[in-house]
């Protein structure tokens, strides 16, 4: 299939009902968008197929410009999610921003109701050119610092700091990262101001 069939078009995506919806777009048809009123997406986006999106209660889901959201991620934002610019959701992750308490003093699952249960509801924030390895989850509340990257298989459960390369579970610091993206990016924005 090609690309222009497989996402949907510019008048689709209006048509979605999205809070809000930049320029060059890429949401594939595949893709679960639930409440897409309560999703903001910026400039050059890319949503690949199988992406489980949900939009938040309480707060938006906003998604900045140049990010991409791999094939099978989930982000499930009903307390909100904030992913700023140039972040990068690889496949598999999962990104929370409610959770049942599994402590065993409360019930759990979306099948009780709520006075027997314990929700844990926090937004998680990724800023700026963070990159989400491959199988990772992010629990309730997380903020990672602008820079960071988390490797294949890393359980984060606690705010990370800006500019490492965090592994494990939970996330520990491996190494700093280079932050000559920062570079590129001044680059990337100067040429798009030339272009406009």
């Amino acid at each position: 299939m090609n690309q222009s069939m497989s996402y949907y078009s510019p008048d689709e995506l209006d048509g979605l009902g999205f809070a809000s919806c930049g320029s060059d777009v890429l949401v594939s048809r595949n893709a679960a968008i639930h409440r897409p009123d309560r999703v903001s997406i910026g400039d050059h986006v890319r949503i690949d197929d199988f992406v489980v999106l949900t939009g938040g209660d309480d707060a938006l889901v906003a998604i900045g410009s140049y990010v991409h959201i791999a094939a099978h991620a989930a982000l499930f934002g009903s307390a909100g999610l904030v992913l700023e610019d140039f972040v990068g959701v690889s496949g598999r992750v999962s990104l929370y921003s409610t959770t049942d308490d599994y402590g065993g003093d409360v019930l759990t699952n979306p099948t009780v109701p709520a006075r027997f249960k314990r929700v844990i509801r926090a937004p998680v924030v990724l800023r700026r050119h963070v990159v989400v390895g491959a199988g990772s989850v992010i629990l309730p509340g997380v903020t990672i610092g602008e820079g960071s990257a988390t490797g294949a298989l890393t359980l984060v459960n606690r705010d990370l700091e800006p500019w490492g390369i965090y592994v494990g579970a939970p996330a520990r610091l491996l190494k700093r990262r280079s932050a000559g993206v920062l570079e590129l990016e001044a680059e990337l924005r100067a040429s798009d101001e030339a272009d406009a």
